[in-house]
């Protein structure tokens, strides 16, 4: 069966308008031209600009201002400023050994909470107890004394280096870190190193001191007798001139104590005639803490000092490295006779 398309398609369904005639090739020529161009000759040979003055100025030129901030004056003196600063040039050496400092306050702050409790120690025998001569038989105590804001675990390294090479007697020391006197932390030192004294039957005793530890010892020995106790005070770092670094710490009283010409660095510069105490003392070129680095020498004309100098070291690396203990254990064995008794000067 055939069935019709739905929509009949025919010639005249497909195409319902007729088809557009084009023209002919021969009118295309014919038709005018759309572009008319001017000839080269008569474009002008010169081109006049303005004269400068007819310009507009600066002044009135319509450029957007951009908002103002509070900040907006500081801020442009400060970048004018530090474009007329030439950069700063860290020599390497002090560039190392702040990289060494920063390296062992990273593990000294790891150790600092086990330093915080004062140390165990043994009771003390009771009086009517006979005591042995220590003279001939064992190395006087050593006492370590911290620097400011520290305790005694800044002593871990040297300690051990100390108890392998044969000292028994090792005792470390903490000050309280509101200490606000130099004077007092001195008094307070000089009443544990009696009682030392009493516990280990030993009449004279040595002495490490970091920082304001040796400074702390010194004014012990040359202000309140101290000469008689202590044998040897070995100081690291310390600012026996005082120090200028680190301005904005003024605002604690023994800060302002260790500054050059305070009352307490005054004190020491006066005679002491006939100290009976050994000094050696520990500095370092690259002594962030120490301004200038020559105030960790001792310049005193009474005292018999002797002053070393650590090439390429911090601050805090002093307490801790091996070259330093190394030196530590020899200025504690030069008054030392070879049954390892004290010479008493």
């Amino acid at each position: 069966m055939k069935i019709p398309p739905l929509f009949p398609l025919s010639r005249s369904s497909l195409m319902p308008f007729p088809p557009p005639s084009l023209p002919s090739l021969t009118s295309l020529i014919s038709l005018p031209s759309l572009i008319s161009l001017p000839s080269l000759s008569s474009l002008p040979s010169r081109i006049s600009l303005p004269p400068l003055s007819s310009l507009p100025g600066p002044a009135s030129l319509s450029v957007p201002r951009p908002p103002f901030f509070p900040l907006t004056p500081v801020l442009t003196g400060l970048l004018r400023h530090l474009g007329r600063v030439p950069l700063l040039r860290f020599p390497v050496p002090l560039l190392r050994a702040s990289v060494l400092d920063l390296a062992i306050l990273t593990g000294h702050l790891a150790l600092y909470p086990a330093g915080i409790i004062q140390e165990r120690r043994a009771t003390p025998l009771p009086p009517e107890t006979r005591r042995l001569p220590a003279e001939g038989r064992a190395r006087p105590p050593v006492v370590l004394i911290h620097g400011f804001v520290d305790n005694r675990s800044v002593f871990v390294l040297l300690r051990r280096s100390l108890a392998r090479h044969g000292w028994p007697y090792l005792i470390s020391l903490n000050y309280s870190p509101l200490t606000c006197d130099i004077r007092s932390a001195a008094e307070l030192l000089g009443r544990e190193i009696e009682e030392i004294c009493a516990r280990t039957g030993h009449g004279r005793v040595d002495v490490v001191g970091h920082s304001l530890g040796g400074l702390i010892a010194r004014y012990y020995v040359q202000r309140l007798s101290g000469d008689s106790r202590i044998r040897t005070l070995v100081t690291l770092g310390t600012p026996h001139e005082g120090t200028a670094a680190v301005p904005l710490a003024n605002a604690h009283p023994v800060v302002r104590q260790m500054r050059p010409g305070s009352p307490v660095i005054e004190e020491l510069r006066l005679p002491a005639p006939g100290c009976r105490t050994h000094f050696v003392s520990f500095w370092s070129d690259h002594d962030q803490l120490m301004a200038p680095v020559e105030t960790a020498r001792i310049a005193h004309p009474d005292l018999p000092a002797r002053n070393v100098r650590v090439s390429g070291l911090g601050h805090l690396a002093l307490p801790v490295h091996p070259a330093v203990a190394t030196g530590i254990r020899q200025a504690l064995e030069a008054d030392l006779v070879p049954d390892g008794s004290a010479v008493v000067a």
